[in-house]
C-alpha cells in the first residue's frame, strides 16, 4: 500500500515540475522565496527594497506567513493537543 502512495505522489510531483517536494525540502518556501533570499543576501536588505518594493512587500508577506503558521499555530495547536 505505501509504495502505491509513494508511486503516486512522485507522480503527481512530477507533474506539477517538482514542486511539492522544493517546498517540502525548503521548509515551507517557495522558489519565489528562495530567489528573494539569495537577493537579499547579496544585495542587502534596503538595496532589494529599492530594485523592486513590490517584490519586496511579497517576500516579507510571504515570511510572515510561513513564520507565524511554522512558529506559533502549529506548536499552540500541538500544545493543545498534547494537553
Amino acid at each position: 500500500m505505501s509504495t502505491w502512495i509513494k508511486s503516486r505522489f512522485l507522480a503527481f510531483d512530477r507533474k506539477v515540475d517538482g514542486a511539492v517536494t522544493f517546498f517540502v525540502q525548503h521548509y515551507g518556501k517557495t522558489k519565489f522565496m528562495v530567489a528573494m533570499s539569495k537577493k537579499a543576501q547579496y544585495f542587502g536588505l534596503e538595496n532589494l527594497f529599492l530594485k523592486g518594493p513590490k517584490a519586496f512587500v511579497y517576500f516579507f508577506i510571504f515570511y510572515l506567513i510561513r513564520d507565524t503558521i511554522l512558529y506559533i499555530i502549529i506548536p499552540i495547536g500541538f500544545a493543545k493537543w498534547i494537553d
